[in-house]
């Protein structure tokens, strides 16, 4: 590199980090849903990505950092649940929470919920408008029906709109095409782990068919924690026995109708039914007023028009509706308390229903944009966490636009933003530019600066949760409504590297960043007040609120490497250094904690021949502080193993696995008495 350009670089840098303003295209909205693509696309020497900016494009081309989690690494990884293949992204941590929810983070500020990412489903937000969840346990969606999965890494609201704050997850299923003829996978192993899913495709060259039915059932950690954890070398005071134990059962179908050579529809739907246990047998009040079972409904239906109007210009349409519904209930004694009779009733409904358009448009040989729009409505119903039986609801509307520019053959621009209408906070624009530099073929340095929003949920905004006696009095008061917030606001400044070395067969990505949150919405104790807790069992009384400010920078790097076809090794390492500035003495002491310092983790397959290969995959996470309702947690390793062989019989396809997860010591996830202890399953799956 020449010193002129040297140095324009180096100013460039500069001046990114110390914020730089923002080129801004506005357009239209609508989440972008994938594009058919053959797996031939993901084995070239650069992948194609569809998640970043809408666009189908190479990575070194993508404007952000982008993690590909393919269908080899879903198969040789062992993991049987979502979330778990999160573990493969540089700087996310994933924890079982209980009641059958997952919490999650990236750098940090990982709660009982998955509340800062965007979670998509074929273009469908799974994002919860109640708690801001992800209900992975409740999603009707096999991992064998899965293609692949796309993380971005940072914010990318320009793109996806409020709530894309962290992060996106773009799961992308198996078309119908994709899958014919017949599918059973099946499961069993310790720790009362159960799982049967049979698929069925079908269907002519015009219209493709599949269905997919499945039962999983799992018993998540060691039930007696009495000796299993130590806290600063002292014996764990915890005395009791914990259960987290799941049955879920789900059926979900996909038609791929090819109308004319220039047009298609795809139909989904899907089904699940969970019976869940949860709880613990300590005896103290809080503990005798949780349900320990819960019901879980959910359904959802998919609707998309593709159409290719000539080589410049396609657009898809798309509709759906979704509906999550829990119920668990609960009635406790408690007079020789002085309380009476609590009775608790944690039922809750929601809904989401959208229809959005995306338009994707050639306008030069080197310039492309996509812009599109989105109307949706959000509803929830519980009694228990509003205190009126009326049914919540919120409409919100948004428009996007983003354009690609190849200014020169190795400069790549790429600017746009999102205008949205929230039913909470009125009206924000998300904005995004970045710069991919080739420095020469295959080896990629991008600059990129972004600000995104996160919009209140309606529990932060006004979830007003309540404990009542048999005649409808109020015994205690868990949350009050918020006075009015603000969204949570993200500055975030980038610079990474993509690199290819094509006979090494290794690709390597690089991300520095830097991130500003104001605005950070916590979970705030109210002081004691005689009005909250008078005849109070469970004086803590909690509101949401803007609380401060949040700082994180850092680094990630993450690496492919397949030297031959017997050898396939993705690893990643993370590390981030989190500062906040507030009043809250508990959220001052958290936040810094809330992210582990240092992550690594590591995928090997070694295919040894004769249909045999196996697999190892190891991870090591430091201290982590879960905030809100999670605790302290110490840093562990884990190591899975898993050995496998595949072969024809009678003109079926068999694989036959055995899998050791944590073969190592036991762990805590997200609390010290969730106990992730070694567990062995062995797997069975024919296709024919």
């Amino acid at each position: 590199m020449s010193t002129p350009l040297a140095c324009a670089f180096i100013s460039v840098v500069n001046n990114m980090l110390r914020g730089c303003g923002v080129a801004v295209l506005f357009g239209w909205s609508l989440p972008a849903a994938a594009a058919a693509l053959s797996e031939t696309d993901f084995l070239d020497e650069m992948p194609v990505v569809l998640s970043a900016s809408r666009l189908s494009q190479p990575v070194t081309d993508a404007p952000t950092a982008v993690t590909i989690i393919d269908q080899d690494m879903i198969r040789t990884s062992g993991f049987r649940d979502i979330p778990d293949l999160l573990r493969l992204v540089p700087g996310f941590t994933v924890a079982y929470n209980n009641a059958n929810t997952w919490a999650a983070g990236y750098h940090g500020l990982g709660d009982g919920f998955s509340r800062r990412f965007q979670v998509l489903v074929d273009g469908r937000s799974i994002y919860s408008p109640h708690y801001g969840a992800v209900y992975w346990s409740d999603l009707p969606l096999s991992i064998d029906d899965i293609e692949r999965i796309e993380v971005v890494r940072g914010p990318d609201a320009a793109v996806y709109g409020a709530n894309a704050f962290a992060a996106v997850i773009n799961i992308i299923s198996k078309t119908a095409s994709q899958v014919p003829g017949e599918f059973v996978s099946m499961q069993l192993g310790e720790q009362d782990m159960r799982g049967l899913t049979v698929r069925h495709g079908g269907g002519d060259e015009a219209m493709r068919y599949r269905i997919t039915a499945s039962a999983q059932q799992r018993d998540r950690f060691e039930r007696d924690v009495v000796g299993k954890l130590y806290d600063n070398g002292q014996a764990h005071d915890d005395n009791g026995q914990y259960f987290e134990a799941s049955k879920t059962y789900f059926v979900n179908g996909r038609v791929d109708w090819q109308l004319t050579p220039d047009s298609d529809v795809m139909v989904q739907f899907g089904l699940s039914q969970g019976n869940w246990d949860s709880g613990s047998s300590t005896a103290n009040p809080i503990s005798l007023v949780e349900p320990t079972e819960q019901d879980s409904r959910a359904l959802f239906l998919q609707l998309a028009y593709h159409k290719v109007e000539s080589e410049q210009r396609e657009w898809r349409l798309q509709a759906y509706f979704t509906q999550n519904r829990f119920d668990a209930n609960v009635v406790t004694d408690l007079s020789g308390l002085g309380i009476g009779t609590v009775v608790v009733n944690q039922y809750m409904r929601e809904t989401r229903s959208s229809i959005e358009l995306q338009v994707n448009d050639r306008w030069a040989p080197t310039l492309r944009a996509v812009w599109g729009g989105e109307v949706r409505q959000e509803t929830v119903n519980s009694p228990q966490s509003y205190p009126s039986n009326n049914t919540l609801s919120g409409e919100l509307a948004r428009v996007f636009g983003n354009l690609e520019w190849r200014a020169h053959e190795r400069v790549l621009l790429q600017a746009g933003a999102m205008l949205e209408h929230h039913y909470f906070t009125g009206a924000d624009i998300s904005p995004r530019a970045a710069v991919n530099f080739t420095l020469v073929p295959g080896h990629v340095i991008r600059l990129g600066v972004s600000r995104a929003y996160r919009s209140p949920t309606f529990f932060e905004e006004e979830g007003n949760q309540r404990v009542r006696n048999e005649t409808g009095g109020i015994i205690d008061t868990v949350t009050v409504p918020s006075d009015g917030l603000e969204p949570e606001r993200i500055l975030s400044r980038e610079i990474g590297y993509v690199g290819n070395w094509p006979q090494a067969r290794l690709d390597l990505d690089a991300r520095l960043y830097r991130d500003h949150i104001d605005n950070f919405i916590g979970q705030v104790k109210i002081q004691p007040n005689p009005a909250f807790d008078a005849g109070s069992f469970q004086p803590k009384v909690f509101f949401a609120d803007n609380i401060g400010s949040v700082n994180a920078h850092g680094g990630e790097v993450q690496l492919r490497w397949r030297p031959s076809q017997a050898i396939d090794v993705s690893a990643h390492y993370s590390r981030v250094f989190l500062t906040t500035d507030t009043l809250d003495t508990n959220f001052a002491k958290d936040i810094p904690q809330s992210a582990p310092r240092n992550i690594w983790g590591m995928l090997a397959r070694f295919r040894l021949g004769y249909g045999w290969e196996t697999s190892v995959f190891a991870q090591r996470v430091d201290i982590q502080k879960w905030l809100t309702e999670g605790d302290l947690t110490q840093d562990f390793n884990r190591v899975d193993v898993r050995l496998a062989r595949r072969w024809k019989w009678q003109g079926r396809d068999l694989e036959a696995a055995v899998v050791g997860q944590n073969l190592g010591d036991d762990y805590a996830e997200f609390r010290d008495t969730n106990v992730f202890s070694k567990r062995v399953y062995g797997s069975l799956s024919l296709a024919w």
